[in-house]
């Protein structure tokens, strides 16, 4: 059902019964390494390259979602899935391994809600049984794309974050038991004019501030519904930008309700500047630290937010602006 103009009620509660999450050297480190299925010690995780180690982070977390459930991939309808790399090549290779229907999702960072909304829609409106969606990211390749080899030794400012190295996926159903995903929000693209691609938390709060605030009006709720609302990767500078907007908007959440992907990642001593970010962010705290919860009945209702950045290398050498969306997804236990 339609709310509004941007928002989806799913009446039938999709479930998100399964779910896969693949970290890297790095997150094995973080404040969340024991909400991952696997980790893998180096970066190159045996494979020639960056990118073909990116592929290889969102093959395991497919495999892993659909051995939880005994499955087989012949028994899942679609493949929602996306990355930052040119063309989504790690997505599309790993689609040609699965050999489940796909259809590639690019939103940057966003991409992780904006897949999961699509697939509860399928499900919702019997177009599916059973959707696997998700995202990843790599560091390396990714920072290879947008900024620097990080052989290179580039400095970055305290603005920059840290990209990812993970897979998170989840396995969206009717049948089986996990957290309803009840309601989600379609972001609108939001551009400020900030142009600095080294601050990033910067561009993004105003378009998660957007769609937050649509999201409440839409659906009717107050802030206090939910226990958390949780942003993607806008990081420290993005965190605290998108807590004063909101709180000028009137809408007064306690900055302990609202939290952020990209800080929840990492231990304070680890040098990730001002966060983690990257595709594979909010997709591996959702699916992993996040779901667990959810089960665990420790968190009953909960907004993810992720937030995009949707600019390419080639807008940014032209110094064009970066334009920027979020995505929202309401997951609740059922009949709370």
């Amino acid at each position: 059902m339609l709310l509004g103009r941007q928002t989806w009620l799913f009446n039938q509660k999709p479930k998100i019964i399964s779910t896969g999450t693949v970290g890297g050297p790095i997150e094995s480190e973080g404040k969340l390494a024991d909400d991952f299925d696997l980790l893998h010690k180096d970066l190159f995780m045996k494979q020639p390259s960056f990118e073909q180690a990116e592929q290889q982070l969102i093959e395991d977390a497919c495999k892993i979602a659909i051995q939880k459930q005994k499955m087989r991939f012949e028994d899942v309808n679609f493949f929602l899935s996306g990355d930052l790399v040119n063309q989504m090549t790690p997505t599309n290779f790993a689609a040609r391994n699965n050999k489940i229907p796909f259809l590639g999702i690019s939103n940057a960072c966003a991409t992780s809600t904006g897949a999961l909304a699509l697939a509860s829609y399928f499900v919702d409106t019997n177009g599916a049984d059973f959707v696997l969606t998700g995202t990843g990211s790599h560091h390396g390749a990714v920072e290879k794309q947008f900024r620097y080899p990080t052989d290179y030794g580039a400095q970055k400012p305290p603005t920059s974050q840290w990209t990812v190295t993970g897979a998170g996926v989840g396995l969206v159903s009717k049948i089986g038991t996990g957290p309803e995903i009840t309601s989600a929000t379609i972001g609108k693209v939001v551009d400020l004019n900030q142009s600095d691609p080294l601050n990033m938390g910067a561009a993004m709060a105003p378009a998660a501030v957007d769609t937050i605030s649509t999201h409440l009006a839409e659906r009717a709720v107050d802030v206090n519904y939910y226990d958390l609302i949780v942003t993607g990767d806008l990081g420290e500078i993005g965190n605290s930008i998108a807590l004063e907007m909101l709180q000028d908007q009137g809408i007064q959440i306690n900055e302990n309700k609202f939290k952020d992907c990209g800080l929840m990642l990492y231990k304070s001593n680890q040098e990730v500047f001002a966060g983690g970010s990257g595709a594979g962010c909010s997709a591996v705290v959702t699916y992993g630290h996040l779901w667990k919860k959810m089960n665990n009945k420790q968190l009953n209702k909960i907004l993810i937010v992720a937030t995009g950045a949707l600019l390419s290398p080639l807008s940014a050498s032209q110094n064009q602006s970066i334009p920027t969306i979020a995505h929202a997804v309401s997951i609740e236990n059922g009949g709370v």
